[in-house]
């Protein structure tokens, strides 16, 4: 496995791969690498011939008050994931090489991008999809592949390439989750072991609003409104949403509709964590 930190020389080895007819896989993190990642390296694996990781800690999408400083940063550990997971090639670059000093610019996208998550977390996603441009710009990749867990952000990069013409196919790989259904995160480790029994509520509350929404006639409103009270009816828990939404366009559904995404942001201690869960009514 090749580990390189800089854009020119990670572009130079993507591009003799390329000319050798392979097929270019790119799955991009911010280490502090788990299962869930190891399932995208794995996926990338089975669809291409060569397989790019990313591991940057992008300091463009903290905004103030979060937690860039803290942010796990574990290399070594990272790089043997990503080694026996079967990564061809693991892109690692400093700040440096990745913003110079004279940078101006930014990708930005729209609507997607200043609801839920961007409203809570103004910035965030142009940080996002102008690192990602980056590293789609280095790394030249025929498909990249991201977790449904950030299910905004990987709306927000599809939505990206598409308006920008990039030559990607966006993979969206499922939820890899821990044995009571907390989705797994890096920043899963920040949880006490009491705040780590109070996560599950997550995956509780979204796994009830999937049984109204196959069950029952209630309709989206009164199901978001089961999951916030699922969550509210336990001390320790600050929900900052949770909503029934357009699986597409992320507007929030009154009606019932064919198909329909749960996601909840809450805050358990100090830490916070979202998820989601794909919708289906009877």
């Amino acid at each position: 496995m090749l580990v390189e930190t800089s854009p020119s020389a990670t572009r130079r080895e993507v591009r003799t791969a390329r000319q050798q007819g392979l097929s270019i896989g790119c799955v991009p993190t911010m280490g502090a690498l788990h299962a869930g990642h190891v399932s995208l390296i794995d996926a990338a694996r089975q669809q291409c011939d060569f397989v790019v990781a990313t591991i940057f800690v992008n300091p463009t999408q903290f905004g103030p008050g979060e937690d860039f400083l803290k942010y796990p940063r574990t290399l070594d550990a990272d790089l043997e994931m990503c080694r026996v997971a079967g990564a061809n090639l693991v892109f690692t670059p400093p700040v440096t090489a990745m913003y110079a000093d004279s940078a101006q610019t930014i990708v930005r996208v729209t609507k997607l991008a200043q609801v839920l998550e961007g409203a809570h977390r103004p910035g965030h996603f142009d940080g996002v999809s102008t690192v990602v441009t980056k590293l789609f710009n280095t790394t030249e990749p025929d498909r990249a592949y991201f977790g449904q867990k950030d299910y905004q952000q990987q709306l927000i990069i599809r939505q990206m390439a598409a308006d920008l013409d990039q030559p990607v196919e966006i993979v969206t790989c499922p939820i890899i989750r821990e044995p009571d259904g907390l989705a797994m995160s890096s920043r899963n480790r920040y949880l006490s072991p009491h705040d780590r029994q109070l996560a599950s509520r997550i995956f509780q509350a979204l796994k009830l609003a999937e049984q109204l929404a196959a069950e029952s006639p209630l309709p989206p409103t009164e199901i978001a409104w089961a999951m916030t009270n699922h969550l509210n009816s336990v001390d320790g828990i600050a929900v900052q949403y949770a909503v029934i939404a357009d699986p597409v366009t992320l507007e929030p559904l009154a009606d019932r509709s064919d198909s329909a995404v749960a996601l909840i942001a809450a805050k358990i201690g100090a830490t916070r964590l979202i998820d989601n869960q794909i919708l289906r009514f009877r």
